[in-house]
């Protein structure tokens, strides 16, 4: 899997490097728009049956029902692929509406989950929660230690290895060169804290990326939604399940998502100096205990983070000397991060 900055040399035209491509996000040959176009329509007119068959038994068409397929959520889907180096990508209703798709669309009953123990809180709920109702065994590792991983597995019970780096809420880091390297399973990574410019698993051998594109994707608080990008035969796949479960993304949320991928090479630039100011900052101070930000050298996996991230990303914790106590005084003062 090349990246976007290779592959377009590759396919003879100019070398366009991710940022660019992020930036010429949404244009579309067939409107002559220089911006995404939105489509807010549930379903689509057909001139003619054979119109109408075409698009009901293609694979995420683009007119037919915007359940199974919509202009505006395509163009969002394409310009992620692009930016993951993927085959494909398909968007969901949120980011939990992506994760609930790879496990249950891929995993029955009977399979086992290797999930790492750092994860964003709803998706380790669901894995404790929801795959023992549909008896899918989870093990759940310390994902920052090596080898982790590759040790849960069960030949021939193993289905999916889930990982998320850098983590939610603790930023730990997860080696994607060894995550790639495990043979007997899928792998899927939850990048979100990432995005797609800040790295790309997929060119590390993992075969599946997720966002909450809720989140740095989208970047103004103006949109609920999720993607995963992979190859084409499990993106398909995946998109059978979302058209079955409802779970499908909205044309207006793909359309805010997509708008917001264009500024988000400036916006994350920004947020990543403005990260390592404050953690710089904040490790010097003494009402400070600790301070989590891979781009701090204190950071246990920092030159892990360096070989596999292009930025460090805008968001760092601390803990406050002072405990819970000190941590609610400190988030009820606040006035601009809300």
């Amino acid at each position: 899997m090349v990246e976007p900055r290779d592959r377009a040399a590759d396919e003879g035209g100019p070398e366009v490097r991710p940022e660019t491509a992020a930036v010429l996000a949404g244009r579309t040959v067939d409107e002559r728009s220089l911006a995404p176009v939105l489509y807010p329509t549930s379903t689509f007119g057909f001139d003619t049956v054979e119109e109408g068959r075409r698009q009901a038994t293609a694979v995420a068409p683009d007119r037919f029902y915007s359940r199974y397929g919509n202009p505006t959520i395509n163009a969002f889907e394409a310009t992620i692929a692009e930016l993951e180096g993927a085959e494909a990508a398909r968007a969901f209703a949120s980011g939990m509406g992506a994760v609930s798709a790879v496990v249950l669309g891929i995993c029955s009953t009977g399979d086992h989950i290797v999930a790492q123990r750092q994860l964003y809180a709803g998706t380790q709920l669901f894995l404790q929660t929801a795959c023992p109702r549909f008896g899918i065994d989870v093990t759940f590792v310390d994902g920052t230690q090596p080898g982790a991983f590759a040790e849960a597995v069960v030949p021939g019970k193993t289905m999916l290895v889930l990982a998320e780096t850098p983590a939610n809420p603790r930023l730990d880091i997860v080696d994607l060169d060894a995550l790639g390297a495990i043979a007997n399973a899928l792998t899927v990574v939850d990048s979100t804290f990432a995005t797609p410019l800040g790295q790309t698993p997929l060119a590390h051998g993992v075969d599946l990326v997720l966002h909450s594109a809720t989140k740095g994707i989208a970047g103004h608080n103006d949109a609920t939604i999720g993607v995963v990008a992979g190859s084409d035969d499990l993106l398909t796949w995946l998109w059978g399940f979302a058209v079955l479960h409802g779970a499908n993304a909205s044309p207006y949320d793909a359309y805010n998502a997509h708008r917001g991928v264009r500024t988000l090479d400036v916006r994350l630039r920004h947020q990543a100096e403005s990260a390592r100011l404050l953690a710089e900052y904040l490790e010097a101070h003494d009402g400070v205990s600790d301070v989590r930000y891979p781009g701090l050298p204190s950071h246990p996996q920092h030159e892990l983070a360096g070989r596999q991230m292009r930025t460090m990303g805008g968001l760092l914790t601390f803990d406050l000397a002072g405990g819970i106590d000190a941590g609610r005084r400190f988030v009820e003062a606040t006035s601009i991060a809300r």
